[in-house]
């Protein structure tokens, strides 16, 4: 899953860590999601969503070569 999580956390000029703090994970799964090494779980996919004020699909967006 790809999506614009780093892009959105340095237009709002926020640290992996402010973040993570404000959403109750670690550094490291920020860092991770950022990366694509971890695809959030619902939950904490809509608390990202809610802290940037946009919808899931407007952070995540689905791999184009994934097949459903």
């Amino acid at each position: 899953m790809n999506n614009t999580l780093r892009v959105l956390r340095n237009q709002h000029g926020i640290s992996q860590a402010e973040i993570a703090s404000q959403l109750n994970v670690s550094r490291q799964t920020i860092n991770s999601i950022e990366n694509g090494k971890y695809d959030p779980s619902l939950p904490l996919a809509f608390k990202i969503a809610q802290y940037f004020q946009l919808k899931i699909e407007d952070i995540f967006l689905p791999d184009e070569h994934r097949h459903i």
